[in-house]
């Protein structure tokens, strides 16, 4: 099975920038709101489903997401980064907000967990990383930002995934807490991490998840 990692964070909290020492060639961006990545990022290139070449896919819509990831391996990519998951949902409620029906939500939420359910399913050495805003509940609970209820009442989402990660900023040092306050459902398995808090590096990221797991084959050029 794939592996999806759950990365979480307010606007401007280093979500995208913990992207910086990914290696382009190595994976695919799924870029739903067609944004500028935060640094420097020549190796990051558009591409359509038709091309050969290129990385970076700009789309919002849940089925050509599935695709991207099925596609993954193929391509030999090690990793899928989706940057940002909330927009996958938003996007869509936004050009359907005429609609007066609630199956609007209901197709909005299960297009969402069509694209996690894709990344469980994916190849055992295919790593999807979800990058998504949060929200706070009534309870003072921190959760994964989506759409409507559908999600929130059927399914924890946060639950589809064995890795969570949450970006945060201390004397101006970005970080990922690897373990829960009490207040969030940041987790990771036992071992993975040593340290509650990390560097701010996907790539780093990538490597102990890689690591831990015994896929350090990764794929072959």
């Amino acid at each position: 099975m794939g592996i999806p990692v759950l990365i979480l964070g307010d606007s401007g909290s280093g979500k995208s920038a913990s992207m910086m020492h990914l290696n382009p060639e190595e994976g695919f961006l799924v870029n739903p709101e067609n944004k500028r990545l935060p640094f420097k990022s020549k190796g990051w290139q558009p591409r359509d489903f038709n091309a050969r070449t290129g990385n970076v896919f700009h789309t919002d819509v849940a089925a050509d997401i599935v695709l991207i990831i099925q596609h993954a391996r193929r391509a030999k990519r090690k990793f899928v980064v989706i940057d940002d998951f909330q927009y996958v949902m938003g996007n869509s409620f936004m050009r359907r907000r005429s609609e007066k029906s609630f199956e609007k939500f209901t197709e909005i939420g299960g297009g969402a967990w069509d694209v996690v359910k894709a990344a469980q399913q994916a190849e055992d050495d295919l790593i999807v990383y979800f990058l998504a805003h949060t929200e706070e509940t009534a309870a003072g609970r921190i959760k994964m930002k989506t759409i409507g209820k559908m999600l929130d009442e059927k399914i924890t989402v946060e639950g589809m995934f064995t890795i969570a990660l949450r970006t945060s900023v201390a004397d101006g040092r970005y970080h990922f807490t690897t373990q829960s306050d009490g207040t969030d459902p940041v987790k990771s398995p036992i071992g993975l991490f040593k340290e509650f808090q990390i560097d701010n590096d996907l790539n780093a990221v990538d490597a102990a998840i890689r690591d831990y797991y015994e896929l350090n084959e990764g794929v072959s050029a």
